[in-house]
């Protein structure tokens, strides 16, 4: 069970506003470009000014950027817009967009960055076998237990803990900690799901 469970109801919110994307002429891929770029400009400015107080903005932009991956696939599925470069797109755009915002902890007095590194490659280590079991299978995993959307709310509600009460810092390594063993059993699973699904 993990936070893309809740996806569709999700979704039902947005309907409404993808509609009206779609008729101003928005696309998918631009739609797709957009939260990359601006992942990586909040990235970047956390990174320049790695204050804890800075870091209020990141749970109200992961947020933010958690209904923009879904508007750009509603808006391709549903519009008929998916193409191979937006595939391309929505893979690279995520592990590009998570590096940006994530690493932006490693600057943070107090933060171990070689746990944050560690984390951020486990991440990607974890979408690489989602996408090797669609290759295999057909069948994009999403498997759990830390998929992109619950890495989100984990990251988004740190930068929140450390923006108010600066003095648990420290913690932060322990939670990197976890989350690294969590993307490690992320990753497992979803090799595993692959298996699963060419031996069915």
């Amino acid at each position: 069970m993990t936070l893309y469970d809740i996806k569709p109801k999700f979704q039902n919110l947005l309907r409404p506003l993808v509609v009206r994307l779609h008729a101003q002429g928005i696309t998918a891929n631009q739609v797709t470009l957009f939260a990359m770029l601006t992942s990586m400009v909040l990235g970047a400015l956390l990174m320049r000014f790695p204050d804890p107080r800075f870091f209020i903005t990141l749970p109200v932009f992961l947020f933010f950027r958690m209904a923009l991956n879904a508007i750009d696939g509603m808006l391709a599925r549903e519009f008929h817009q998916q193409s191979t470069l937006g595939a391309i797109l929505n893979e690279m755009g995520d592990i590009i967009s998570d590096a940006a915002l994530y690493l932006a902890f490693a600057f943070v007095t107090g933060i171990s960055p070689w746990w944050v590194v560690l984390v951020v490659l486990l991440s990607w280590l974890s979408e690489f076998c989602g996408v090797m079991c669609q290759t295999l299978n057909g069948i994009r995993s999403y498997r759990g237990p830390l998929g992109k959307s619950d890495r989100a709310f984990i990251f988004g509600a740190l930068g929140l803990v450390i923006a108010l009460w600066p003095q648990y810092i420290g913690y932060a390594n322990a939670l990197f900690a976890i989350a690294a063993l969590l993307l490690c059993w992320t990753s497992l699973n979803r090799c595993r799901n692959a298996m699963e699904v060419k031996n069915g």
